[in-house]
């Protein structure tokens, strides 16, 4: 499979893309006049465009030009039960009938508290943000705190939203900043164990997700997590899991699945069913700081809690039962196989990671334990295979990333495995 082989069907590929989505092309050049890229959402954006989506029922999703795919993506892994879910709208649509939001508490945002405190053993009490980002940022200032310590810690290729202690460095955020935050080798106890003994003394928490997510679907080795476990122990900072992805992998989220306890944990994506959440919940002792009277820290949100995301998210997670997401797990670990089988089978130079009902394309062959071999793949052919699935009928982050769906059949399993078997068999044929 060589680079004139890929850049020729790279080129077939475009075309093709082109071809199918004119509509698409027109609407995303309208865009561009008043959004930056024509786009309100970087990590959605890829060259040329995006499709413009018009509808989503289940499992499948239909752009402007009629096109229809299975959406593997699922928003980046939030609906977890499809696209409009009638438990879920109907759910939503009660609860936005008596109200969108107020200035007092619901008994949504409560239920939907007690659900998750009694889903994950870590978590005594929890506050609601409006997203992911507020999230890990909330966990970070906990932290932070808590400990009266200024550091704090996360792992290289890891995503926990576009706040400047995450982002840092990057363009905008100060310098100043950037001293505040260590990054870590992930998977790699000897290398952390030296990064962690330099900041002891200052360092607040460690952030950590338990499967990479943007970083390429990687997951943890037990022996890590626990490492870390003891280093927090040992050395007084908090240890928080980023299981804002991960959350869908068991009902106590995958710190159940490793049998580990961090301090705090984050949340967001499938807990509000597809409408617009995050949380942050943790020991008690150190989410007593958020109380409002007692408490040092005031933490506001015009949205937190609110009962349409709250009610939407119950019913998500009163779907979630044990067997369902043991199905779920069930089906992408043996999509994830027979991707792998495709790929080895016609000599693509690609694998797939994953864990659970996640997982991720990579068009590297090299053994995958962190973030760097992803950082090394070559992004031709990363855009051939993007490119030639989303002609094929299957939607994927355009990095590889993608996620199951209770709404899936078998049939789009096997859909998206013939679609790699014809996409790589075409390559390998010149």
């Amino acid at each position: 499979m060589s680079a004139p082989e890929i850049d020729r069907a790279l080129r077939r590929a475009e075309e093709e893309y082109l071809a199918r989505n004119p509509r698409s092309r027109e609407q995303s050049e309208r865009a561009a006049a008043v959004l930056p890229g024509g786009t309100t959402r970087t990590t959605t954006f890829f060259p040329p465009f995006a499709p413009v989506l018009e509808s989503g029922s289940g499992c499948g999703i239909v752009d402007l030009d009629g096109n229809r795919r299975v959406d593997f993506l699922n928003n980046y892994t939030s609906l977890i039960l499809g696209h409009a879910h009638p438990d879920v709208l109907a759910a939503a649509w009660a609860a936005a009938a008596r109200g969108t939001a107020f200035s007092s508490p619901t008994e949504q945002e409560v239920r939907l508290a007690e659900m998750m405190a009694g889903r994950v053993a870590s978590v005594e009490q929890i506050r609601f943000t409006n997203s992911g980002t507020e999230a890990t940022m909330a966990a970070l200032r906990l932290a932070r705190a808590f400990t009266g310590r200024p550091l704090t810690a996360r792992f290289e290729g890891s995503y926990h939203g576009t706040h400047d202690y995450s982002a840092a460095p990057a363009a905008g955020v100060p310098a100043r900043i950037g001293d505040l935050v260590v990054t870590l080798p992930y998977n790699d106890i000897s290398g952390c164990e030296a990064v962690l003994a330099e900041n002891a003394g200052s360092l607040a928490a460690v952030m950590v997700e338990p499967v990479l997510g943007a970083g390429g679907v990687v997951a943890a080795d037990r022996d890590f997590l626990d490492f870390l476990r003891e280093a927090a122990g040992r050395m007084g900072f908090l240890l928080v899991f980023d299981e804002i992805v991960t959350f869908r992998l068991h009902q106590g989220g995958a710190q159940a699945v490793h049998g580990i306890r961090p301090d705090l944990t984050t949340f967001g994506k499938i807990i509000g069913g597809g409408f617009p959440i995050g949380a942050v919940g943790g020991r008690k002792d150190v989410m007593a700081l958020l109380h409002p009277t007692e408490g040092s820290i005031s933490w506001g949100g015009t949205f937190n809690g609110n009962p349409v995301s709250a009610a939407a998210g119950i019913v998500t997670l009163e779907s979630l039962t044990a067997d369902a997401i043991y199905d779920l797990n069930e089906k992408g670990e043996w999509l994830a196989a027979q991707l792998n089988g495709v790929l080895e089978k016609n000599q693509a130079p690609a694998r797939v990671t994953g864990a659970g009902s996640l997982f991720n394309i990579h068009a590297t062959a090299e053994e995958i334990t962190d973030s760097r071999p992803v950082r090394r793949a070559d992004p031709r052919l990363g855009k051939l295979i993007h490119l030639g699935l989303m002609n094929r009928g299957f939607f994927l982050a355009s990095r590889g990333m993608a996620c199951l769906s209770t709404a899936m059949t078998q049939a789009d399993l096997d859909g998206l495995v013939e679609a790699v078997e014809d996409l790589t068999a075409e390559l390998d044929g010149g």
